[in-house]
């Protein structure tokens, strides 16, 4: 048996370059401008977090039902590269699409998102499917982990593009052009990938009979088959779709928070994200070292008693000097509980069967994800009325609504963590072998 050459520098940039550009997505879109936008301007009021929480909510149960169905397409079409295209290109396209979701133009605002979101979401599926193809599985981790890193100076450089815009000329009007200049940023990210790195999987054959659906749901039976036997991993698994709805959250609602509590302007919200995302790197190295030290359940039981910290200071905080404190104890604490979460499943995985867990982990994610964005928003705005209807005025009434919600994800975390604790971690490194 020939061992599989590595892929050159220059391939392996072009898949860091694509990260670098999807990130500013995130940033821009989900965290620091359009959201707070969306729900204050295009909306505006208490409806305007329920409606941003249930467009997250549609988008995510989208991604949810057709990931099985992408993942079967992506191991057995060899074509990763056509369907990572068009799903970018999705994305892409109606980003910059926002531009037109002006004042009162709810549906084209939401609509447009939710297909922005799908297609980034769902691009995510064949572009982490090519990481096998670049990397051994001996240096899976590092290539991952540069990627991330890249990914995440991507989102800062690009809201560092944006950020003298809004601060010199400021109006509605360049908060929606952010949005195209975002969408042109994730272009010129991608373009790379699909110029120089080639398409190394080939096409397998579909059993007789079989369809891309039915091989989907025949892969994730198998793999369910094959967790029953690992208990304390599923215990495990339980855990996360409770604890990481919290997180999803507390990043979807970031922005809004920010601006209906903390009267935070466009330029603030982009500082404030600027902030997080370097406390998120800071994070994810010192939970790497902790869980070399002390283990990984112990490790992301303390960044989730981080976050329900974070939660509970951000509930009683009155200062925007607060919120960005509070923020970057937050970048730390959620990169804890996503960069643990992963390294468990590492550790819980049998020999041979990562990527199968690993799969599980991934779906579980996106299955679970929409229930929490759609609680945020329901909560936040039932309760700015009902604190309306007993004579509060309306922005009082929105901010009390905020901090309501706000409770809600520490109810998350909560009962993700009592889960957690029923996870015996010894145990489960016995059951891998």
């Amino acid at each position: 048996m020939t061992t599989r050459a590595l892929s050159t520098k220059k391939e392996r940039m072009a898949w860091y370059l694509y990260d670098f550009g999807n990130s500013a997505y995130a940033a821009v879109v989900l965290l620091a401008v359009y959201s707070a936008y969306f729900q204050g301007v295009v909306v505006g009021g208490p409806e305007g977090t329920r409606l941003w929480g249930v467009a997250v909510g549609i988008a995510m149960l989208v991604v949810a039902v057709t990931s099985p169905v992408l993942g079967a397409i992506a191991d057995y079409s060899g074509m990763k590269k056509r369907f990572l295209l068009f799903y970018t290109a999705m994305a892409i396209l109606f980003t910059a699409g926002l531009f037109f979701a002006e004042a009162g133009r709810v549906l084209i605002g939401m609509g447009f998102f939710i297909l922005a979101e799908i297609g980034y979401r769902s691009a995510q599926v064949f572009y982490n499917g090519l990481l096998p193809e670049i990397a051994r599985p001996g240096e899976m981790g590092r290539v991952s982990g540069n990627g991330w890193a890249i990914g995440t100076a991507g989102g800062v450089v690009c809201l560092l593009i944006i950020l003298p815009l809004i601060v010199v000329i400021g109006g509605h009007f360049i908060i929606r052009l952010s949005l195209v200049i975002t969408a042109v940023f994730f272009a010129l990210s991608a373009v790379p990938l699909f110029l120089w790195l080639p398409e190394r999987a080939e096409k397998k054959p579909l059993p007789a009979g079989v369809s891309y659906l039915s091989l989907a749901f025949k892969q994730l039976g198998q793999t369910i088959r094959v967790a029953k036997n690992f208990k304390e991993f599923l215990k495990f698994m339980l855990a996360f779709l409770i604890y990481n709805d919290a997180v999803i959250m507390a990043l979807d609602f970031a922005a809004i928070i920010g601006a209906v509590l903390f009267g935070l302007d466009q330029q603030g919200l982009i500082i404030f994200v600027i902030v997080v995302q370097i406390t998120n790197v800071a994070g994810a190295y010192l939970f790497g070292f902790l869980v070399d030290r002390i283990g990984g359940k112990r490790s992301l039981t303390a960044s989730i008693l981080l976050m329900m910290a974070v939660v509970g200071a951000l509930y009683l905080a009155q200062t925007q000097t607060a919120f960005f404190v509070i923020g970057a104890f937050a970048g730390v604490a959620m990169a804890g509980i996503q960069s643990v979460s992963r390294t468990m499943v590492a550790m819980f995985a049998p020999a041979g069967s990562s990527a199968e867990f690993f799969g599980f982990f991934s779906v579980a994610g996106r299955t679970s994800s929409f229930i929490g964005p759609v609680v945020y928003g329901w909560l936040a705005a039932e309760a700015a009325l009902w604190y309306q209807a007993r004579g509060m005025s309306a922005v009082l009434a929105e901010q009390s609504g905020q901090r309501v919600a706000i409770l809600s994800i520490a109810v998350f975390l909560l009962v993700g963590l009592a889960f957690l604790w029923r996870v015996n971690e010894e145990k489960a490194r016995t059951e891998r072998v």
